[in-house]
């Protein structure tokens, strides 16, 4: 990791600190969650709760040297308030006809009992995907937690920390989606964009400012690509009058002044931006590894985003320090 992401997440762990919210940690039969939880619990990153078999994670505990007096540690399958969240998922998904008895099945899952901890506000944030799969942590996400509010979609977020950008040192951006939706129709990427701008204030305080990417800057070119950015220009400034966006603009326009005048002229946004919506996963993927390679940035994320309350992803090769990090900036995904 870079000097100058280490200094963007300790100011997002700074400020996690200062929230002292709970995250859920459902792979707590996993080493690497062991010594994460060890970690965040000496640095007062967050209060931690651990879930599954709780022989499994004492012994863990004992070789990683984690006091489990430190932390909360919950077997989904014998906790007390199992049959309280059993009731809660049959109501929620009463309209697809699940049963009693696959409801139970699904809540002594750890997946799905963390989000549903979530959901309750009995933890502030979860974080897996260690050992499970990307599908099968949003899936649990989706089904308990839900949406968010005027989002559509879920997607996938990177913060892109620049070593020096122009006069700025540790330039942050925010790259959406990296990760998540291949081929966004107007709604989905509209959806996108506003829970990006979201992230991108949650994580860094800065004021987003929404660049709808595309090959065309203002009408430069004619394409059905190029209606549907505007069509999600559209779709964001209805929804989200608030967040302060434009499009359609090319990548230069957006991001250097002196072209975004010439570009865009007018335009508040041009020039200026700090989170860039790209049209679809393919150029999303590309542009977060290039500016990575090519400019030497740090790539956090994916940052999952879109859902009411936070789930965050990991990648299965991730760190120790890696589940620490992503626990940081989910709890501040949180909100007030």
């Amino acid at each position: 990791m870079s000097a100058s992401n280490n200094q963007v997440l300790e100011s997002i762990k700074q400020k996690a600190r200062a929230k002292n919210r709970k995250v859920v940690l459902p792979e707590g039969t996993e080493p690497r969650t062991i010594q994460a939880a060890k970690t965040m619990v000496a640095e007062k990153i967050a209060r931690v709760t651990l879930l599954g078999d709780k022989n499994e994670i004492a012994k863990l505990a004992k070789e990683h040297g984690l006091n489990l007096d430190t932390v909360e540690v919950i077997d989904p399958a014998h906790a007390d308030n199992l049959d309280e969240f059993v009731d809660a998922f049959c109501e929620l998904r009463k309209k697809k006809g699940i049963t009693k008895d696959e409801a139970a099945k699904t809540m002594k899952t750890v997946l799905f009992y963390g989000a549903m901890m979530v959901r309750k506000d009995i933890a502030d944030a979860s974080v897996a995907g260690a050992v499970n799969t990307t599908g099968d942590v949003l899936r649990a996400g989706i089904q308990v937690i839900g949406l968010a509010p005027n989002i559509t979609t879920v997607s996938g977020a990177f913060m892109m920390t620049i070593p020096k950008y122009r006069d700025t040192v540790n330039k942050v951006f925010m790259y959406a989606d990296g990760a998540v939706v291949p081929n966004p129709n107007a709604e989905q990427l509209a959806s996108i964009a506003a829970a990006t701008a979201q992230t991108m204030k949650s994580l860094t305080g800065e004021e987003p400012r929404v660049a709808m990417l595309s090959f065309s800057t203002k009408g430069s070119a004619k394409h059905e690509d190029v209606d549907k950015v505007l069509a999600a220009l559209e779709i964001l400034k209805k929804n989200h009058p608030h967040i302060k966006a434009d499009g359609e603009l090319q990548l230069d326009a957006a991001i250097v002044p002196e072209i975004g005048k010439k570009k865009a002229p007018g335009s508040d946004i041009a020039g200026n931006a700090n989170v860039l919506i790209f049209p679809d996963l393919d150029a999303g993927n590309i542009g977060y590894k290039l500016t990575e390679r090519l400019a030497g940035a740090t790539a956090t994320g994916p940052i999952i985003q879109g859902m009411a309350k936070p789930a965050n992803d990991l990648s299965r090769g991730c760190s120790a320090q890696d589940i620490v990090d992503v626990s940081a900036i989910a709890v501040l995904m949180r909100g007030e």
